[in-house]
């Protein structure tokens, strides 16, 4: 299971973890699954927690491919985590081609706890 969630109903968010090889493929699967998903909302905020994937098997072409469309609503705020070099500066990309399409709540950390703080405020706007 190369992706798993959790939807937080009282904190409107949404937790998704990679874990192991993550490929495109996994990353689409995770949107269909949480499309179909009776409890995801599109206004909740989502953790991306990438620290568990050992491996990214992506191209930049399929960042770009992600980042075409969004499952969720285009002012949520959503939190990408990522440890390593790699997945880090695959996150920052998304953010940035996201943010070209408008999206200002979207962005990328090293640091679980700045995540949290980050996509739980409701003080700030995205």
């Amino acid at each position: 299971m190369p992706f798993s969630y959790k939807i937080d109903k009282g904190r409107k968010m949404v937790m998704s973890t990679g874990y192991g090889v993550f490929t495109l493929d996994d990353a689409l699967a995770h949107q269909e699954k949480l499309r179909k998903d009776h409890d995801f909302d599109p206004s909740y905020c989502q953790l991306m927690d990438f620290t568990h994937v050992t491996k990214l098997d992506l191209r930049a072409e399929d960042v770009r491919r992600l980042a075409e469309a969004s499952i969720f609503a285009h002012d949520s705020k959503r939190a990408i985590l990522a440890t390593s070099d790699t997945a880090f500066g695959f996150a920052r990309m998304f953010e940035i081609l996201r943010t070209t399409r408008g999206e200002k709540g979207i962005q990328a950390f090293r640091n679980l706890d700045d995540a949290l703080d980050w996509v739980l405020a409701k003080d700030t706007a995205p």
